[in-house]
């Protein structure tokens, strides 16, 4: 059995601007270079290979880390408490907060496919947004006639649409927030 070192603070936070600079470049130009990425973390070349040996080695980690991104955002809206209209509202704005990173990782289907096929069981953040979903049907909240895995899907799509405008400075942050809440609700909430 290896033991894993623990990675000193200066060495994770390292690890973590190269992570965060990739999603941030591979996001807005998926052709570009390990030296684009390395100047957008503010480290030298050398040091983005100690960490991460070649251009795959580094995806494959932006990748996981961007899982595990979405699956924190998940946990810490709490989407299991309180009423389903203010949980949702939760969740979209944790995860517009992630803006690049689900561009990164949603604007190339082939990412997540190929995560998906190296770990077939169903991602985490699934489950507790379509018992959120349920949960709101059944409280008669959202729309009872349209499928829970339909609503989540129309959920992320208008995430990623506001992440994109974002990202292209056509909307701050709060904007999307605000403006995907709006779609949302007007869409998949049921009529009273």
């Amino acid at each position: 059995m290896v033991m894993e070192v623990p990675e000193s603070g200066t060495r994770n936070r390292t690890r973590r601007a190269i992570l965060n600079a990739a999603a941030s470049v591979f996001a807005h130009n998926r052709s570009a270079t390990l030296a684009d990425v390395a100047v957008a973390a503010d480290v030298g070349r050398s040091t983005l290979h100690r960490y991460f040996p070649d251009r795959d080695e580094l995806i494959n980690s932006v990748v996981a880390d961007c899982y595990t991104a979405i699956e924190q955002a998940v946990v810490d809206a709490h989407v299991e408490q309180g009423k389903p209209l203010d949980a949702m509202r939760r969740l979209v704005a944790a995860m517009v907060e992630l803006g690049d990173r689900l561009l990164f990782l949603f604007g190339d289907p082939r990412l997540a496919e190929e995560f998906a096929n190296r770990k077939p069981e169903k991602p985490p953040i699934v489950q507790p947004v379509i018992l959120l979903i349920e949960r709101g049907q059944q409280e008669g909240v959202f729309d009872h006639a349209v499928d829970a895995r339909w609503i989540q899907h129309v959920l992320w799509s208008l995430v990623y649409t506001g992440c994109e405008m974002s990202g292209q400075g056509m909307m701050s942050r709060h904007e999307v927030t605000s403006t995907v809440i709006r779609t949302f609700e007007r869409g998949v909430v049921r009529d009273a």
